[in-house]
């Protein structure tokens, strides 16, 4: 369960809160902090390591450290990266941070967070995400990385047992051997896939933390379109900060509670169907974890907190007199910002800023793309006419 939302939202106490009510009510929990900038251990009150704390009975805590998670990870790649930076001059502390390669964050995080939830035997994991953007390239760096890493790296692999042994004797740098794309390849290639297969199946989701601002909404809005491009499940928005109505009957407040009254009602029909669920301004920080423990019954009520709360309809195939059609969800999409293109065996969607290759079955993939609209928040893309030779 993963909670994300622009920066300043409370995701972290929000999340906190999740797990403490979550383990109160009988389920085993990780919390796990995937922000860089860590304040997971400053709500419990404790110091967190990259491994599990003992919070209380059932509820367990970390943040995850990516230094540490490169260093268990990565193995002879980061080694050769920085035997290689240190022969060109750059200092050994200079070396170790620029072996931090683009995008190893978000995948030793992954990494983390996946290892710790399958040997620590828990009915619950809560991730604290980065804001907005950071967490939506931690979600989408599996299918993003592992298409185009596929052929990169056989190609490379191939290259290196061949060039290497010779340039040895002629190139005065350390080269790669065989180890550094053997761990490349089961590390970039194998487990993205594993991990991107754990990201959309139906017992991981996002929630989204709100506060009433507009800047807030908008970019939750984005957000969702952006994660169900990649299919990745969202089943609640949470709004935080909600003014209580003892405020509002302060002379002050009275604009802000006709403004938050007016952003409720947007949320609740802008997200549709997915639950809102309301998280009050607290009268004091909500640190520690008898106070976690009240905000998260404030908040879920009845509701099982590590339960799945809306089971949206994911991408679908489905016949059709004309031949068949792909109906994937986009709540939020643009016609006019949309682009939709057909490439051998995918389909290529474009919305914003984000981009996906939709593989299509085998035996709708020769078929040609004939045109797509947006109904309901999906994207119905039809397939059909003559079999391409």
């Amino acid at each position: 369960m993963l909670y994300t939302g622009k920066g300043g939202v409370g995701k972290t106490t929000v999340s906190a809160a999740t797990a403490a009510c979550a383990s109160a009510r009988g389920s085993r929990t990780l919390v796990a902090s995937a922000d860089a900038a860590h304040s997971l251990g400053d709500v419990l009150g404790l110091r967190l390591g990259p491994e599990p704390t003992a919070v209380a009975p059932g509820l367990d805590a970390l943040e995850v450290d990516v230094r540490h998670e490169t260093e268990r990870h990565f193995g002879s790649i980061r080694d050769y990266l920085i035997s290689l930076f240190r022969h060109q001059g750059i200092e050994e502390i200079v070396a170790d941070e620029l072996a931090l390669l683009p995008g190893a964050e978000e995948l030793t995080t992954l990494l983390a967070v996946r290892h710790w939830a399958a040997e620590g035997g828990y009915d619950l994991v809560v991730v604290d995400c980065a804001p907005t953007d950071a967490a939506l390239r931690l979600l989408t760096l599996p299918e993003i990385a592992r298409s185009a890493l596929r052929v990169l790296l056989r190609v490379q692999r191939a290259a290196a047992s061949v060039v290497t042994p010779l340039a040895r004797n002629l190139v005065p740098i350390p080269l790669p051997d065989a180890s550094v794309f053997r761990d490349a390849e089961q590390l970039l290639y194998r487990r993205l896939r594993e991990l991107r297969a754990e990201l959309v199946d139906a017992r991981t989701t996002t929630r989204l933390v709100v506060t009433h601002e507009r800047m807030v909404i908008d970019e939750a809005v984005r957000a969702h379109t952006d994660l169900a491009l990649f299919s990745l499940h969202c089943d609640a928005v949470v709004m935080n900060r909600i003014l209580p109505q003892a405020a509002l009957a302060e002379p002050f407040f009275a604009e802000w509670g006709s403004v938050q009254q007016e952003r409720r009602a947007e949320i609740g029909e802008r997200f549709a169907p997915l639950p809102v669920l309301e998280s009050p301004l607290a009268d004091d920080e909500v640190v520690g974890l008898d106070a976690l423990r009240a905000h998260g019954d404030v908040v879920f009520g009845s509701r099982d907190p590590s339960a799945i709360l809306c089971d949206a309809r994911p991408l679908a195939f489905e016949r059709t007199e004309a031949g068949y059609q792909a109906s994937i969800p986009l709540p939020h999409a643009q016609a006019d910002a949309l682009d939709v293109a057909k490439l051998d065996d995918q389909l290529l969607l474009a919305t914003g800023t984000r981009r996906r290759a939709v593989p299509l079955p085998r035996h709708l993939a020769r078929l040609d793309l004939l045109g797509a609209r947006l109904t309901d928040g999906r994207l119905v893309v039809q397939l059909g006419g003559e079999v391409t030779p």
